[in-house]
């Protein structure tokens, strides 16, 4: 058999800054979804609310968050 119909290794470009930087918040973002969606099926309601705006002085900015929590009522 020749080595040409072997296969090799072809490696993938690097990824840029910026690629890295919204791989990392989609990557955030997905984690904070499954946590309210656990959190929702475990009786908690909750609400993420925009306290402040970050700028990096260039003209970009990002919304930074917090959750609310209202736990589920105690039964009387």
């Amino acid at each position: 058999m020749s080595d040409e119909s072997s296969f090799q290794r072809v490696d993938l470009p690097a990824p840029t800054d910026e690629a890295r930087a919204i791989q990392r918040v989609a990557e955030a973002t997905h984690r904070l979804n499954e946590a309210v969606q656990r959190a929702v099926s475990a009786g908690i309601s909750v609400e993420v609310i925009r306290v402040s705006r970050f700028h990096d002085g260039a003209g970009n900015w990002g919304d930074q968050v917090v959750p609310t929590i209202r736990a589920k009522a105690e039964s009387a």
